[in-house]
């Protein structure tokens, strides 16, 4: 505590006359203060300090800081660090430490931190629209009122056109003789382009008639010293300035006219999306197509109907789905999916028609990477969608905080539907898993089975044995399996990714592949069970990559596309399309059971194989 000051003696005398100034004070008293001397007294407390005139002139200076006098200056503070760094040296003696090699070719051990970007909340306000608020009562003077006003509006108008009919006629003169010239130029348009058509493809024929002659009479003679291999010639290449940029993602024929086939253009390229196009080509014309159909989103696959072929299914990029009528040649389709109609979120992968349903309407189903499978039904004129399964990566369901059980959604890429059993089909997905899946179980898959290492690209059952499909995926594999076995039948490996592969229509064994390195793989199982017995590069450049295989359900030639836009169509020499040789004294015997046996007695060999090893 500081030192207590003593208090100043003071004297005080008051009195009249002049005032004066004490000199130890410096009050003021006036004339007279010897009066009061005597009874001048001082006060001064009991515990008064007597201090010196030096040290009541000392100055003490103190300085206010910020700082809490009462806050604590010993505070301790934890660091888990340091300790963990104390218990580490304790533990281990001090060795230095092997550091382990991280393997860049596998993604497993590679480490990555990403940046949570912050959550934004998002707010607008509007002025409320003017509302105002109206009544009225309605009698039946007020309903004889308006009738009566309604009566003299039309007498009113009448009177008008009465007085113009003489214009009028005449001006109806000049509309009908316009209407009629309309109707007749568009008679003569009609007329004109069907000759046009016509010439059309008359000038075509004698263009390209080297090509038609290849076609119809051509055959390598070189395969008769050939016995395991075999060609392919080139014939018509299909192309348009339109879908330069655009890739081949769908062929298809058409199941009634075996010249017609369709083209879906697209990207698989999921950075560089803009636009689709739907073209239709006939190998009368090569040269342009016959029908053409735009989209704002690329077309990713299409199916065209069996009973209908005028009827065309498309998948977009997007997720919608979409059909389109060739007889109504508009750029528009005539039904289309939309987000309110329970539209996919992802690329819709595959499409394809299926039975009509019990009430004779159209359906087809679509599968794509948000894991839905979706049954479409073109009721009146409108999509109506069910979802048929829901596809989940087996092993993946764990149960959250709340008890819900959370499962990753399997990613569909390709299916294909049973020829003889209704209700069952595949499904391919990204994960390389094959799921057997059935129309009348939504919860659970019918078998699973360990495919491929990659995405599967197509799945596609034989066209003869009811046992027996196909797959080929990106990790340059094809397997051909027995679904009643979870391990593939064959394996070959074309040492490039597979984007498609098709099952020919006269033959069991006989399949072709295509690879992004720009070959085509044609192979026969009843020939050669180890490899391919025609690898042919069917493109120009190396960087052009094949991407879809059909087979012409008649006539012996594929069609190929790749990812510049241009379709091929290539011929099958004799090798590749071998039939059973005539036996003297038998006939040949041909036909689905001759084409089941071929296959089984490869199967059962290759069994009896398995149970040996």
């Amino acid at each position: 505590m500081p030192p207590k000051q003593p208090l100043r003696r003071q004297s005080v005398s008051v009195g009249r006359g002049t005032r004066k100034r004490d000199e130890d004070s410096g009050t003021e008293v006036a004339e007279g203060a010897d009066e009061w001397a005597q009874s001048k007294a001082t006060v001064r407390p009991p515990d008064q300090l007597e201090l010196t005139d030096a040290e009541l002139k000392e100055e003490f200076t103190r300085i206010l800081t910020a700082n809490n006098p009462h806050a604590p200056q010993n505070i301790v503070r934890y660091s888990f660090k340091a300790a963990e760094k104390v218990a580490e040296e304790l533990m281990t003696p001090k060795q230095p430490k092997e550091r382990k090699l991280t393997n860049k070719f596998n993604f497993s051990e590679r480490a990555s931190q990403t940046f949570n970007n912050p959550l934004r909340d998002r707010e607008c306000q509007m002025e409320p629209p003017p509302r105002t608020n109206f009544s009225a009562t309605a009698n039946q003077w007020e309903i004889y009122d308006a009738y009566v006003e309604e009566l003299e509006k039309q007498e009113k108008t009448k009177e008008k056109e009465k007085a113009k009919t003489p214009v009028a006629k005449k001006m109806g003169k000049m509309a009908m003789r316009k209407m009629t010239s309309m109707e007749s130029q568009s008679d003569d348009i009609t007329k004109v382009t069907q000759a046009a058509k016509i010439v059309e493809r008359m000038v075509n024929q004698n263009t390209y008639d080297d090509v038609a002659q290849d076609f119809k009479y051509y055959e390598d003679a070189a395969d008769e010293y050939r016995d395991q291999e075999g060609t392919l010639l080139p014939l018509w290449k299909f192309q348009n300035d339109k879908a330069k940029r655009l890739a081949v993602t769908a062929l298809c024929w058409n199941p009634k006219y075996n010249d017609l086939f369709a083209v879906g253009h697209g990207s698989y390229d999921f950075m560089k999306q803009s636009r689709g196009m739907l073209l239709l080509y006939s190998m009368k014309n090569p040269s342009f197509p016959e029908y053409i159909f735009s989209s704002e989103s690329g077309i990713m696959c299409l199916d065209m109907h069996v009973d209908h072929p005028y009827l065309v299914v498309v998948g977009h990029y997007d997720g919608n789905v979409a059909i389109y009528n060739l007889k109504k040649p508009h750029s528009q389709p005539s039904f289309r999916s939309s987000a309110k109609s329970g539209k996919h979120t992802d690329p819709v992968w595959q499409v394809k028609w299926q039975k009509d349903d019990m009430d004779n309407n159209l359906n087809f189903f679509s599968v794509s990477s948000d894991g839905r499978i979706v049954s479409w039904t073109l009721v009146k004129s409108e999509l109506v969608h069910t979802d048929v399964i829901k596809l989940k990566v087996e092993g993946s369901t764990t149960e959250s905080l709340e008890g819900l059980q959370l499962y990753t959604v399997g990613c569909g890429t390709a299916f294909d539907f049973h020829k003889e059993i209704d209700y069952m089909f595949l499904v391919g997905t990204e994960e390389g898993k094959i799921y057997k899946c059935s129309k009348s179980y939504s919860s659970q898959f019918l078998d699973t089975y360990d495919a491929h290492n990659m995405a599967v690209d197509a799945v596609s059952w034989n066209p003869y044995h009811t046992k027996v499909f196909m797959s080929c995926s990106s990790d340059w594999t094809v397997k051909i399996w027995d679904h009643t076995i979870k391990t593939p039948m064959f394996i070959y490996d074309l040492n490039s990714a597979v984007g498609d592969v098709a099952w020919a229509p006269y033959s069991s064994t006989v399949f072709a592949a295509v690879t992004t390195n720009g070959k085509t793989h044609v192979f026969d199982l009843s020939i050669n069970k180890y490899e391919a017995i025609c690898n042919q590069p069917v493109v120009a450049k190396k960087k052009n990559k094949i991407t879809h295989v059909q087979f012409n359900p008649i006539h012996p030639i594929i069609i190929v596309g790749d990812d510049r836009g241009h379709v091929t169509c290539l011929k099958l020499s004799p090798n590749l399309r071998k039939m059973p040789k005539e036996k003297k004294g038998q006939e040949v015997q041909k036909g689905p059971a001759v084409e089941i046996a071929k296959l089984d007695k490869l199967l059962n060999l290759v069994r009896e194989v398995k149970t040996k090893i």
